[in-house]
């Protein structure tokens, strides 16, 4: 029997072909994109899968409390990690982490500029990393050693071994006294969906030698690790964190607590102390999306199978005349929407390899399917089956619920009312998401155009970044001139932090009539004298530091929100001291953004130091032409600091970088809307045809009596409208209400605007209109004689 309807489907899909080429088209289209959806949900929800302790893996965070909240952060005392793991029943082991860093290899004639961290010899066993060559037992045996990628040894040494060889790291930081480190292991590359993308590891201990400050109770810089014993409570464990580092640093009221690996990459958000969610929201927005988007193809398919019951009504009555059961007539009919959907996944599965390649530049991943994988081909196969029963169903149930008596007579099946609600339901339950998806998807690009036009309080048009390596610091000045002797340059300057990521901070700045009990971290930067005029910055009052180092060696220039924090001492002449430090208020500059580019200006102070700097600010004529300009550069500075690579970044760029996550979901909402649009037109057109094939008699009696072929096309395509209207009507409060939410998370956002779904709404009318005209005018062109010959 299974053998009889799998014949008798293709044989009725073959006979009725743009139906089946239709719905073929709708289940593909909405199979590949729900895939595409999936492909990236799993790559997003298996980060740091590579890590097989990642269940027992934690990191140790550290809430402060301040006059605007509590931040949090990932740096913690340095002796906190022997200390919690000697202390605190549960932990089974704890490892330190540097922040990533740059560093210069060099081996022979051959140099390049790589990533990677400083950590503890527990972390290689914590982390399970995996080794090609060596071990985690003994790689970190001497001081002098490092442990470096696959990638990175082949792009070294090439085909040679690599085992025991010297790489000299004298980039930044070059800790050890000769710079030359020991290759004790290569580890295989991690993965792209990993939190860390290291290239190479050395022993903590040589970070600590050359940074006795990362060993102090009091000074919160490296990262710690736990790794808790299964059988520990977590819970516990967090209970005698919170407060522990009151009981080794005195007046301390800072909080730790434990924030798993599971969710570094999901739930990265943290907000006022809590965890506030992050990337796993566009988890869950895709996920609902993906079915989405399959639920319309299903749609289609209901709606098409049910625009063509009126030419299967005889057989259906023949059917059953002839003995078929309902059961035997539902199951004929599901067999075919399960036929269909499985030549659909076939076609969808060459989709996906064929614009894999392109998606993957459009989500910049490296995403891959593995069909034979058994959660990718159980996926596509449930789909499959799912999506025919689910598609195949109310046709199903409708078609076999036919009378033969009343079919074979002749007589017009009446549509109950149930059913024609149903089928118009569907259809503005179509258009209803695919305008949300609309206005969510302008919404989407209209906060971040607001940001990116937002005034950051610089000018970033031709301003490049180049990090300070070898001698670049220490002949700045001679760098400096040679390079505005090149006629490209109009000013350059050196910084501890660039404009966007002032990270140093600190509570203990005080000034006459300062509020003793008062919190609130002050941001700091060190920076050259000529840092104000290149970044462009504005002055309020005051003046800039003289040109000369040592000068103003006491002198500070505040921001506009320390000046407010400061109340009436917020004026230049002013005294700040820390300690023994004393420095006088010289200038007031305007606020620009940095760190949240969402969020108000806060409080900073500027010093002119040189010692700390780390990165050069180099701005570029308004007229210099940009190839030229850098090929310049790129002479002066690998000429003044040969046998270091020339890189550089656009401070643009690096703003844009901020909010790819949000330019991204803008791309796909974009996308996704736009074909989920597609596939709700082909379910309207399957309506239309079915209202066209129903009313085929009405028309023709309308036309003999004299109506026009614009007024019977006005007729039927009015009732189509009046979906879409209504559509729209459930959709604008529900993409008001979900965009308001969204937009809630940034404190600098943008206004909703009205005519985003007027926009919406009149796009929607025009793309139903133009789906339904085509049938509607058929029919009304359609000689009234073939309608009426029966009669």
């Amino acid at each position: 029997m299974l053998k009889n309807h799998i014949t008798s489907a293709f044989r009725n899909l073959w006979k009725n072909r743009t139906y089946t080429i239709l719905n073929i088209i709708g289940l593909t289209i909405g199979i590949t994109c729900a895939a595409f959806i999936f492909l990236w949900v799993e790559d997003e929800t298996t980060f740091n899968y590579n890590f097989v302790n990642r269940d027992h893996l934690y990191h140790i965070m550290q809430n402060e409390k301040s006059n605007r909240g509590i931040s949090t952060s990932g740096s913690t005392p340095g002796p906190l990690s022997d200390a919690v793991k000697a202390e605190i029943p549960g932990i089974k082991n704890s490892g330190r982490l540097s922040w990533p860093m740059d560093e210069l290899a060099i081996v022979g004639d051959k140099s390049i500029k790589i990533n990677g961290i400083y950590a503890d010899p527990s972390i290689l066993s914590m982390y399970t990393l995996p080794f090609i060559q060596g071990n985690a037992k003994t790689a970190f045996q001497q001081v002098q050693s490092v442990i470096i990628s696959e990638s990175m040894a082949k792009e070294i040494f090439g085909e040679t071994d690599p085992m025991g060889k010297t790489i000299k790291m004298n980039g930044n930081v070059g800790y050890a006294a000769d710079g030359l480190y020991s290759v004790t292991g290569v580890f295989r590359d991690l993965p792209a969906n990993c939190n860390y993308h290291f290239q190479w590891i050395s022993p903590f201990k040589a970070w600590e030698i050359a940074n006795p400050w990362v060993n102090r109770w009091d000074n919160p810089m490296p990262e710690v690790i736990v790794q808790l014993d299964p059988a520990a409570s977590r819970d516990a464990v967090d209970n005698q964190l919170t407060h522990y580092l009151s009981k080794k640093v005195d007046g301390q009221e800072n909080t730790l607590f434990l924030w798993s690996m599971n969710d570094w990459h999901l739930r990265a958000n943290f907000e006022n102390g809590m965890q506030t969610g992050g990337t796993i929201r566009y988890v869950h927005l895709f996920t609902l999306i993906a079915i989405a988007i399959l639920l319309i193809a299903c749609i289609n398919f209901m709606n098409l199978a049910t625009a063509r019951s009126e030419q299967r009504t005889k057989e259906v009555g023949v059917l059953k005349v002839l003995g078929a059961g309902r059961g035997r007539l539902i199951g004929k009919f599901i067999s075919e929407a399960v036929a269909l959907s499985f030549l659909a996944v076939l076609l969808s599965i060459g989709l996906l390899y064929l614009l894999l390649p392109a998606y993957n530049t459009l989500v910049d991943k490296q995403l891959s399917i593995h069909l034979f994988q058994f959660l990718h081909w159980s996926s596509l196969l449930a789909v499959a089956i799912v999506a025919g029963i689910v598609a195949g169903s109310y046709p199903a149930f409708y078609l076999s619920s036919f009378n033969p008596i009343f079919v074979l007579k002749g007589l017009r099946i009446k549509s109950g009312g149930s059913v024609v609600f149903i089928r118009k339901g569907l259809v503005i339950a179509q258009f209803t998401a695919s305008v949300i998806l609309i206005i969510c998807t302008v919404i989407i690009y209209q906060q971040v155009q607001h940001i990116k036009n937002r005034n950051i309080g610089y000018t970033m048009d031709k301003l490049v970044y180049l990090d300070l390596q070898g001698n670049m610091k220490k002949n700045f000045e001679v760098l400096k001139n040679r390079l505005i002797a090149t006629g490209y340059v109009e000013n350059a300057a050196t910084a501890l932090h660039d404009a966007l990521h002032i990270y140093s901070a600190g509570n203990d700045m005080t000034w006459q009539g300062k509020d003793l009990n008062m919190k609130l971290p002050i941001h700091y930067n060190a920076v050259s004298p000529d840092y104000i005029s290149t970044m462009h910055l504005q002055f309020l009052s005051g003046r800039d530091f003289y040109p000369t180092f040592g000068m103003d060696s006491q002198s500070v220039i505040i921001n506009e929100s320390m000046a407010k924090l400061m109340g009436k001492e917020g004026k230049t002449g002013s005294i700040l001291s820390n300690g023994s430090y004393h420095a006088q208020v010289i200038g007031i500059i305007r606020d620009f953004v940095y760190n949240d580019i969402y969020g108000p200006g806060t409080p900073l102070i500027l010093f002119p130091d040189l010692r700390g700097a780390t990165v050069m600010a180099l701005r570029f004529k308004p007229t210099a032409d940009l190839s030229k300009a850098l090929a310049a550069t790129e002479s002066v500075v690998t000429t003044e600091n040969p046998g270091y690579p020339f890189e550089y970044h656009f401070a643009d760029e690096a703003f844009d970088a901020l909010f790819a996550v949000e330019t991204l979901i803008g791309k796909l909402a974009g996308v996704f809307a736009t074909l989920a649009v597609f596939i709700s037109c082909l379910g309207l057109f399957g309506l239309a045809a079915y209202t066209a094939e129903r009313r085929a008699k009405e028309m023709g009696i309308r036309k003999v009596l004299g109506a026009s072929t614009r007024g019977l096309a006005g007729l039927l395509s009015k009732e189509f409208l009046q979906l879409v209207i209504i559509s729209c009507l459930i959709a604008f409060p529900v993409a008001w209400w979900a965009m308001k939410g969204w937009l809630q998370g940034y404190e600098y956002r943008t206004t909703i605007h009205w005519w985003v779904f007027a926009v919406a709404g009149v796009l929607a009318l025009v793309v139903a209109l133009l789906t339904v005209s085509f049938k509607a005018i058929q029919t009304a062109w359609a000689n009234p004689i073939k309608a009426l010959r029966s009669e």
